[in-house]
């Protein structure tokens, strides 16, 4: 299991190309190249987003020392790389989101009742969200996709983006109202709404 220890410590007693130092990102990028690809894979698209996830790995094993142990969990890292690079394509993030509101909705509706219960959830608001996503500030749409793609807390957000968590707080609020209110003040997800 790799340990953020072991990522500090690659810098100090490793040679950069050591066996050693291979083998710990091996294990980094076995444990935490899914959740990155997935994160990246619904932000841009799975063309972008293998590439972007080695890059990632490419980029923390090069700034490997400026890793902090003290944070504990490596993923706000990972996470914060990924973000960074995620917004260097903001282009390619909202050409994807005017591509799914031109796309049909999968699944096919196999009877009356789940058509009913198809439009009181997300997927029934489908194209407000993804209008409301596509014109978020990326800052307030980052925020808000680590929260709920990624599974990270408020302070693991903080950490990944380098920001307050209080700026987490108030971007997040902000991001919701924003959705919220392209939803009609409706919770998609709320059977009885």
């Amino acid at each position: 299991m790799t340990t953020p220890s072991m990522i500090r410590s690659l810098g100090s007693q490793e040679p950069a190309g050591s066996a050693a130092g291979v083998e710990t990102f091996a294990a980094l990028f076995d444990r935490y190249s899914g959740m990155l690809y997935r994160y990246a894979s619904r932000r841009l698209g799975p063309e972008v987003a293998e590439d972007l996830v080695g890059e990632t790995f490419l980029v923390a094993f090069a700034r490997r020392e400026s890793y902090d142990p003290a944070h504990g969990d490596v993923r706000p890292w990972l996470f914060g790389i990924l973000t960074k690079l995620v917004s260097r394509h903001h282009r390619t993030e909202a050409a994807r989101y005017r591509a799914l509101l031109r796309s049909p909705v999968d699944g096919a509706v196999e009877s009356p009742a789940d058509s009913v219960v198809t439009d009181v959830t997300a997927e029934g608001a489908r194209s407000a969200l993804i209008e409301a996503l596509a014109v978020l500030p990326r800052r307030d749409r980052d925020v808000l996709l680590l929260i709920a793609w990624s599974d990270l807390s408020y302070e693991e957000v903080a950490q990944a983006l380098g920001i307050p968590i209080g700026t987490v707080r108030s971007r997040l609020n902000r991001a919701r109202r924003k959705v919220r209110a392209a939803l009609g003040e409706t919770n998609p997800m709320d059977e009885e709404a």
